[in-house]
């Protein structure tokens, strides 16, 4: 009998998300639009958030672990002088800084705090997250008025751009304020225009708080826009809306412009060409040979031991001749011996000895 083949695209969808939509959203509006209903995304952004929400759709669904372990890139708003619960401008106001620390304020301190916030750091993640404490998460705990204080964990802030410092007033009347908090309607505050660069798990809204508590004024997020996710950026981003426009106008569901399966592999793993033989044998779950380019190369467990994702060290997207993902691979030991085993397999069963249109 032969193999039945998934409905619809296989591959990742890069979405610009609007702001007011929580990354759910999107993926309900992508499964209306593509006409399936196996869409995942790739790492969550806050609904005040905006940017790079990356989609799999199929069997690129599986691919999803390893995207959302991958570097990211925002540009983000940080206010200097106020905090809030949430640590961005969603939240009620906790707290100001004083006028005149406020306006004490230089570049260089702001440039010598981020400085200090840089590398390898341990960060409290926000109590406002999807982090789960005892099986609930975080954050509906905080809003049931638990008080809520993450346990540190190390993340990587690669590189930190300042683009711009400048003096500006907070309206008060557009927050909530924390009960038994009286501040005037306008505050001074400093807002600073960055870019940050930094690995998967780091929460920009408390690196803004971070900044802010390091000059001793306080602080929090107020726009963040993510411009990269690994290897995949902005300017490859579709428009939502234009989607769903298209989608309105059509008799059914779209062609969408995916980025394949075997594509999205190339990007995020190095690349071995396996032999017909050596296809057919990882597609049956079987062990092969490690290839002759980095043989002596062993999987490494690289991630830290709070890290929810799969990370691509020492992982290989193996190719059959004839181009097809057949899986993904890593070097291993098995009974003292280096072998090659499949990971993640995509095209399972298939005698790639066989001509394309026999296979089973």
């Amino acid at each position: 009998m032969a193999k039945a083949r998934e409905r619809g695209p296989s591959g990742l969808l890069v979405v610009n998300k609007p702001a007011g939509m929580t990354s759910h959203d999107v993926v309900s509006k992508i499964r209306w639009i593509a006409g399936t209903r196996r869409v995942g995304h790739a790492g969550t952004l806050d609904p005040a958030a905006t940017g790079v929400l990356v989609l799999g759709l199929n069997k690129a669904t599986k691919l999803l672990t390893y995207l959302v372990g991958q570097d990211k890139t925002y540009e983000a708003r940080l206010v200097l002088g106020a905090a809030t619960l949430t640590e961005d401008a969603e939240g009620e106001l906790t707290g100001i800084a004083r006028a005149e620390a406020v306006r004490g304020l230089t570049r260089e301190k702001i440039e010598n705090a981020v400085r200090s916030l840089t590398g390898d750091i341990m960060q409290v993640p926000s109590a406002v997250s999807a982090i789960k404490v005892k099986g609930v998460r975080s954050y509906a705990r905080v809003r049931d008025g638990e008080d809520i204080e993450l346990p540190a964990r190390k993340v990587t802030i690669h590189e930190v751009a300042i683009h711009e410092v400048r003096d500006s007033e907070l309206d008060t009347r557009l927050y909530t304020v924390a009960e038994g908090l009286d501040i005037p309607a306008c505050v001074p505050v400093v807002e600073v225009d960055i870019t940050v660069s930094c690995s998967s798990g780091t929460y920009i809204r408390a690196f803004a708080r971070d900044v802010g508590k390091a000059l001793g004024v306080g602080g929090h997020l107020s726009a963040l826009n993510r411009i990269r996710v690994g290897n995949v950026y902005q300017r490859e981003a579709l428009d939502l809306a234009e989607l769903m426009k298209e989608r309105e106008n059509a008799d059914g569901p779209l062609d969408l412009p995916v980025l394949s399966l075997e594509e999205a592999a190339r990007r995020l793993f190095n690349v071995r060409q396996l032999s017909t033989q050596e296809a057919t044998d990882i597609s049956y779950g079987r062990r092969i040979t490690v290839s002759e380019e980095g043989s002596d190369v062993l999987a490494l467990d690289t991630q830290s031991p709070e890290s929810q994702h799969a990370n691509t060290e020492g992982i290989t997207a193996a190719f059959a001749p004839d181009g097809t993902l057949v899986a993904l691979i890593e070097n291993v030991k098995f009974r003292g011996t280096r072998c090659a085993a499949p990971v993640l397999v995509f095209e399972a069963g298939i005698d790639f000895s066989r001509e394309a249109g026999e296979r089973l």
